[in-house]
């Protein structure tokens, strides 16, 4: 099965760009990487901290069943203009990974489709490439199955069609 969210990484480069449309508004597509309710939703994680503005934090983790935390990422919002971008580093703790930095560019394709344009920056071509290796396509492509779910759920349009 063909994964909706395409990863495009040219050769000799440090970057990644990725790319994925969905059945969604503008409105609500940004609002799933706004509001920490949403984001907790679709990530499957634990937002502890998510400062949408300019020099803002944001911090999530997940933990195991038995409270062992198995992933905390945390970073510094760069730039946050509503319903276009978002600039921000991103950084794995307790990783070999440093610090990347995400451009996420927002774009209405009609008033009920939307599309995100993430370009990740990472230190070396080499840290790309590890981070390639890793089953990252699918855990992105999954994660955005699971945004178009549940923020598709907040459309009324969407709503509207179910009765």
């Amino acid at each position: 099965m063909e994964l909706k969210t395409k990863i495009h990484a040219e050769d000799n480069q440090q970057e990644l760009v990725i790319t994925r449309e969905f059945d969604l508004p503008l409105e609500l597509l940004f609002k799933a990487y706004e509001e920490p309710e949403i984001v907790a939703q679709w990530m499957s994680t634990n937002v502890l901290k998510l400062e949408n503005r300019q020099h803002g934090g944001w911090q999530f983790e997940t933990r195991d069943p038995k409270g062992n935390v198995v992933f905390r990422a945390n970073g510094v919002i760069h730039e946050f203009l509503p319903n276009e971008r978002i600039v921000r580093t991103f950084q794995m703790e307790n990783t070999p990974y440093p610090a990347q930095l995400e451009f996420l560019e927002f774009e209405a394709l009609s008033e009920e489709t939307s599309k995100l344009t993430m370009k990740i920056i990472y230190k070396s071509r080499d840290m790309r490439d590890q981070m390639l290796k890793l089953p990252f396509a699918q855990g992105l492509n999954m994660a955005h199955n699971k945004l178009q779910d549940i923020a598709g759920r907040l459309n009324p349009v969407h709503h509207d069609k179910e009765k």
